[in-house]
């Protein structure tokens, strides 16, 4: 939410003098702001999880340089969020020349009516304050970006006002130039036309902007970032030689390197609707991860983090509809629910050319594997033999899709051990009870202690 400036603040241009303020241009701003985070040991990058040691380090060393930035990754790898984060950078207040189309510094006119203006008005030039959530744009690159989206053009209105195709006045201001003492952010810059990257380079070296045979030169002052797939990958278009050239930092993004990190990400992009138990969630995290490592995958797509948030989304959803079928108060997710990702999400992955009729496999087997990894994790150094003795002397234990977490306890044996596992996945309520004694059969099943048979109607037992 954009707070509103203190009334306090210089109005006029002489006012702003004698209170002594200092231009600085966006980079020299974002430069002192960030140095003066890190002394005083202040985050810079809220909500960026993973990159603290690889990725923020270059871009802060590349900010500190002055530097325009692309970054480099495959998809769903944060960079769009880590633009987004830029702005956090800049002032919170910036002064600008009241109703000036460009934001002007109103040291600093550059406009032919801004100019005009400052020449009639002198000190009495009247000064706005701009908040810095208004100075960062984006523009998403699609093949049919314009020069006059992103550089301008000719404004046909203002042509009909009586204005002479010569007059400088008569130009629309595309992002760029509208962005003027700010951040521009350009994401996927390689789908942009290469002839409409050509009109990026002026404003990347000279910082100025050329419209068709117009002499205007303005110049801007802009942090130019971008955001792009590996050009191995992005086959639909590349960064042409003399733009990659102009950016003064390359820096590669990467999914994150720890499990704990990619949890960190579930926990923050998510927006869950039933409670989703911690070991459900290291297990979307750990299956996100084979999938990375899988052969069967295409690499070169990548596996977003997207597809975690999306899976443990999908897993909450899936306990909701099962609390609403059954009314349960609390629905709690329960490995059962785990099933719906494969089902759901498959659409999101891309598959080796040979895979073809074994994605329903491929991501089966890899969800067990990231089950059994999470259970071995989990529950290691319980004996749990108690529990298979009681279910294979005993009557099987059947779960679903249809069955309740009341009814799930019922049909428990009455055994200490279920109780050590309760405690040791934190789960007092009777949803989380029962979701972890589904987890430790599941667990025991995957081991090859139990088995499991599919019954009617979605029905799983045990026994």
């Amino acid at each position: 939410m954009v707070t509103r400036p203190q009334t306090t603040r210089p109005c006029t241009l002489g006012e702003l003098r004698a209170s002594g303020h200092r231009q600085l241009t966006v980079k020299q701003e974002i430069r002192a702001n960030l140095l003066t985070a890190l002394r005083e040991g202040r985050d810079p990058w809220p909500g960026i999880v993973g990159f603290e040691d690889t990725v923020l380090p270059q871009l802060e060393r590349a900010l500190i340089a002055g530097h325009d930035v692309v970054l480099l990754g495959e998809r769903g790898q944060g960079k769009t969020r880590l633009l987004r984060t830029l702005y956090l950078l800049l002032d919170e207040w910036t002064p600008v020349i009241a109703g000036s189309e460009l934001g002007e510094h109103p040291y600093e006119p550059i406009t032919p009516a801004s100019l005009r203006r400052a020449e009639e008005l002198g000190d009495a030039l009247p000064v706005a304050w701009r908040h810095r959530s208004e100075r960062y744009a984006e523009k998403l690159a699609t093949p049919d970006t314009s020069v006059a989206d992103l550089v301008g053009d000719v404004d046909p209105v203002k042509v009909a006002e009586g204005r002479s195709l010569g007059d400088p006045e008569t130009i629309h201001f595309g992002l760029v130039p509208r962005s003027h003492r700010g951040i521009v952010a350009i994401n996927e810059l390689p789908d942009l036309a290469e002839r409409i990257q050509v009109s990026l380079l002026n404003v990347m070296e000279e910082r100025d902007i050329q419209v068709r045979g117009y002499t205007l030169r303005l110049p801007l002052d802009v942090l130019l970032v971008a955001s792009a797939n590996p050009e191995d990958y992005t086959n639909r278009g590349r960064i042409i030689t003399p733009l990659k050239d102009r950016f003064g930092a390359e820096i590669r993004t990467h999914y994150p390197l720890a499990l704990g990190d990619e949890i960190a990400v579930i926990h923050q992009e998510a927006h869950l609707e039933a409670k989703v138990p911690e070991y459900l969630l290291e297990v979307l995290a750990r299956f996100t991860r084979l999938l990375r490592e899988s052969t069967a995958i295409d690499q070169r797509s990548g596996v977003s983090a997207r597809f975690a948030v999306a899976g443990a989304e999908t897993v909450a959803a899936s306990a909701l509809r099962r609390g609403a079928i059954l009314t349960e108060a609390e629905p709690v997710a329960r490995p059962v629910d785990l099933g719906t990702v494969v089902d759901v999400l498959r659409g999101k992955l891309e598959f080796e050319s040979g895979e073809e009729g074994r994605e329903a496999e491929v991501l089966e087997h890899l969800l067990r594997r990231a089950t059994a990894d999470t259970a071995r994790s989990a529950l290691g150094g319980l004996d749990l033999g108690p529990l298979v003795a009681a279910v294979e002397s005993g009557d099987p234990v059947i779960t679903g899709e249809r069955i309740s977490a009341k009814a799930l306890l019922d049909e428990l044996p009455k055994l200490k051990v279920l109780d050590q596992v309760a405690k040791r996945l934190h789960a007092e309520s009777d949803g989380d009870r029962a979701a972890a004694a589904e987890f430790a059969l599941e667990g025991l099943y995957l081991a090859r202690r139990l088995s499991k048979i599919s019954g009617d109607n979605g029905e799983l037992v045990y026994g």
